[in-house]
C-alpha cells in the first residue's frame, strides 16, 4: 500500500537498485493558472532541473535514495556510462510514483525532445540487450490536467517505445556531459507535441509495474529530468 511522504529525509536506503528486463535491448528514446503560450524564443534554461517535489507515493520495495530525498531527484544526473548503473538515484517502488515541479522555467514545445527523464538503465556485457526498469511520464502545466505519454512496458521486441527507463545515462557533471543535449545526454526524451500540450510545468513518473523488485530498490529508479526546450516563468511579485 503507498503512503504519502512529506518533503523530507525519509529512512536510508539498504540496497544497490535493479530488477529489471537483463533481455531488454537498447531503446530511444496544486492547481494554478494554465498560463498563456509559451515565448517564441525557445532556449535551454540554465538551470535545467525540477526545483521542487510535490509529491511522493513509493510503492512496495521502495526505500533505496530516500536517505537524500529530495535533492536526489532535483540536481543533475549522475550517468555512470553505458555499461553501469548510477546510484544516484531514488528507487519509487512497484507503481510508485513521484510528481516533480519547475518554479523558475517551463518546458516548452521546441524543436524535437523537450524533456530528458534519466533512470539508471545499463547494457549487460556491452549490449545490444540492456538491463531496464520501466516508467510511465506525464506533464501538466496546471497541476490538475495530466496528459500521459503512451508507454508500452512489456513491448520488449520494440525497445519499450513510449517509456523512460530504457537508455543508459552518460550526462554527469564530473564528465563536462550535458543533462540537456539529447545526442550526449542518454536518458529518454519526451516531446509535449506527442500529447498536444505547448507548456509543462509539472512532471509526474510513475513506475510501470512491470519491472522486478528486490529489498528496498523495486521499481523505477529516478536520477532526474532535464529541459531540453525551455521558457522562462514570471517570478512571483
Amino acid at each position: 500500500m503507498t503512503r504519502r511522504i512529506p518533503l523530507l529525509a525519509l529512512l536510508a536506503g539498504l540496497t544497490a537498485c535493479g530488477d529489471g528486463d537483463p533481455s531488454a535491448p537498447l531503446g530511444d528514446a496544486g492547481p494554478e493558472d494554465s498560463g498563456s503560450a509559451p515565448d517564441a524564443s525557445v532556449t535551454a534554461p540554465s538551470d535545467p532541473y525540477a526545483d521542487e517535489v510535490v509529491e511522493f507515493l513509493p510503492g512496495p520495495g521502495a526505500g533505496f535514495g530516500q536517505d537524500r530525498f529530495p535533492s536526489i531527484v532535483l540536481g543533475p544526473p549522475v550517468g555512470a556510462g553505458l555499461d553501469s548503473g548510477s546510484l544516484d538515484v531514488l528507487s519509487l517502488g512497484k507503481s510508485g510514483s513521484i510528481t516533480l515541479r519547475f518554479t523558475d522555467l517551463a518546458v516548452v514545445d521546441g524543436p524535437g525532445v523537450d524533456l530528458l527523464v534519466f533512470e539508471n538503465p545499463f547494457l549487460i556485457a556491452g549490449g545490444p540487450a540492456a538491463f531496464t526498469e520501466r516508467g510511465q511520464v506525464s506533464v501538466s502545466d496546471d497541476g490538475v490536467q495530466w496528459f500521459t505519454f503512451p508507454c508500452a512496458a512489456s513491448d520488449r521486441a520494440n525497445n519499450f517505445p513510449g517509456c523512460a527507463g530504457v537508455r543508459p545515462v552518460t550526462a554527469n557533471p564530473a564528465a563536462g556531459i550535458s543533462a540537456t543535449d539529447p545526442a550526449v545526454a542518454g536518458g529518454d526524451g519526451f516531446d509535449l507535441a506527442t500529447v498536444g500540450l505547448s507548456r509543462a510545468r509539472y512532471v509526474r513518473i510513475q513506475d510501470s509495474g512491470t519491472n522486478g523488485a528486490s529489498g528496498t530498490s523495486a521499481g523505477f529508479d529516478l536520477d532526474g529530468v532535464a529541459v531540453v526546450n525551455g521558457a522562462p516563468l514570471p517570478v512571483a511579485p
